[in-house]
């Protein structure tokens, strides 16, 4: 089978790898979780610093709640009172601890062994190291009676905390950023069905469907956009119609003269004329047989070029079969004119194609290696997989400079004989009109001797 892609699989293609509703909704889900990731920190954030203020705030209401407890019960009330509230432990692990020492320094009540470097007299606040390990939050002051008093609280435990809101963050992001995927996802298979009709009205080219696409009254922009396409296409059409019909009016108008006049040279060759004038008559009517080849192939190449691209009339083509029978026809003519001519194709190559048209490039490739090749020369007919097709003679073969030139209209090569049909220069430009109309590519390949052409699909 050939390796050119259906149109659903090209949309299959497109959708997995270059869809810009695929892009939308991956860059929706990244955006929310960039979003998310944000709001994680600023949660996270805001915590630590409500935690900070809140263990602040604990120590300042604990410390004035000694220093009314000695101003109403003295220095013993007080002792007693830090004593109590050290035998408490907390539900939460965050342990307060006491420092009530006289102005030497000795300390009269609590768990701290030394006064940190903390000014009483401004009240100072900050953080001390209680043991090794752990850091709390302590303030200073001084009591009458020249008592000093330190007042600790360590930080609660933040891990559960930080991970119940983790938690919640990962289960709840994740169904956010489901959700946002998802209705992205939704939004962008509604707008990828319209474009998906869009392209499937142009690619069959439906009249009835471009004429609706053309009237539609929507006024969002896919629709602004598929109404000027189809009424581009449609002013196309009317204009190639027109080119069409003027093309087969005149040469309708230029057939029928030539054929009223090969009809009359007939009559005077019928009348036995001198044998002079005979050779005269019969070369005049080759050159109308010339002209009127000429013109059609010019209109096949005008067709073919306008119908580029489009798919109507396509169907799936045996290749292989058609190859095959083609070069059976041609088996006799090579025999008859001392050509070998072999073919090696491979079985089951198929294209989606005009059989007529792939076969007429085929004919005008053999029919070149008939005129251009060396007495007793070799033709070769190769089928490769992946449609790929070349044919090959031992001929003069085509000089580098020209490789591109023999597919011009009317241009003939040093080696054309004069009077043959190929010396008009449109046998080889009518098959690479029918190839770029299928999406192939044809071309000359270096070859030494011979020429060697090969029809394949276009790269990319």
């Amino acid at each position: 089978m050939g390796h050119r892609l259906s149109p659903a699989r090209r949309d299959a293609d497109l959708t997995v790898r270059h869809s810009i509703f695929a892009r939308i909704t991956l860059l929706s889900a990244a955006l929310s979780a960039v979003l998310l990731c944000g709001l994680w920190w600023v949660t996270d954030r805001t915590i630590n610093e409500t935690i900070a203020a809140s263990l602040r705030e604990g120590v300042d209401v604990d410390l004035a709640g000694l220093v009314d407890i000695h101003a109403s019960g003295g220095r013993e009330e007080l002792s007693r009172r830090i004593a109590d509230r050290l035998a408490l432990v907390p539900s939460d692990g965050a342990r307060a601890h006491y420092l009530l020492a006289d102005a030497t320094g000795a300390r009269v009540a609590g768990d701290l062994a030394e006064w940190p470097g903390l000014d009483p007299a401004v009240s100072e606040s900050g953080p001390v190291r209680i043991g090794r390990q752990t850091e709390a939050h302590a303030r200073a002051t001084l009591l009458p009676g020249n008592l000093r008093l330190l007042v600790a609280h360590e930080a609660p435990e933040r891990a559960p905390i930080l991970s119940r809101v983790a938690l919640v963050f990962g289960l709840g992001g994740a169904v956010f950023v489901a959700c946002i995927a998802l209705f992205a996802q939704a939004a962008g298979g509604r707008v990828r069905q319209r474009v998906a009709g869009v392209n499937a009205a142009f690619r069959s080219g439906d009249d009835q469907a471009l004429s609706a696409l053309a009237a539609t009254d929507s006024a969002d922009e896919i629709d602004d956009i598929a109404r000027q396409a189809a009424r581009a296409l449609q002013r196309d059409r009317q204009l190639m119609a027109a080119y069409r019909e003027t093309s087969e009016q005149v040469a309708h108008e230029i057939r029928t003269p030539l054929s009223h006049l090969d009809a009359r040279l007939a009559k005077a060759l019928a009348d036995d004329p001198a044998p002079a004038t005979a050779a005269h008559l019969v070369a005049a009517r080759g050159e109308i047989r010339q002209l009127v080849g000429t013109l059609e192939a010019l209109l096949d190449i005008a067709a073919s070029k306008a119908k580029q691209g489009q798919r109507q009339g396509m169907a799936l083509v045996d290749l292989s079969a058609m190859t095959a029978r083609i070069c059976e026809l041609y088996e006799d003519s090579a025999e008859d004119a001392g050509y070998a001519l072999s073919w090696d194709i491979a079985p089951d190559v198929s294209l989606m194609g005009d059989e007529a048209q792939l076969g007429r490039i085929l004919t005008n490739l053999l029919d070149n290696a008939f005129k251009y090749n060396r007495p007793g020369g070799a033709i070769r007919v190769v089928l490769a997989p992946g449609s790929r097709l070349s044919v090959a003679d031992n001929g003069p073969g085509i000089a580098a400079s020209e490789r591109e030139r023999v597919f011009e209209r009317f241009w003939r090569g040093p080696s054309a004989q004069a009077g043959d049909q190929a010396g008009a220069g449109l046998g080889l430009a009518l098959a690479r009109a029918i190839a770029e109309r299928h999406g192939l590519t044809l071309r000359v390949m270096p070859s030494e001797p011979g020429a060697h052409f090969m029809l394949a699909p276009e790269e990319g």
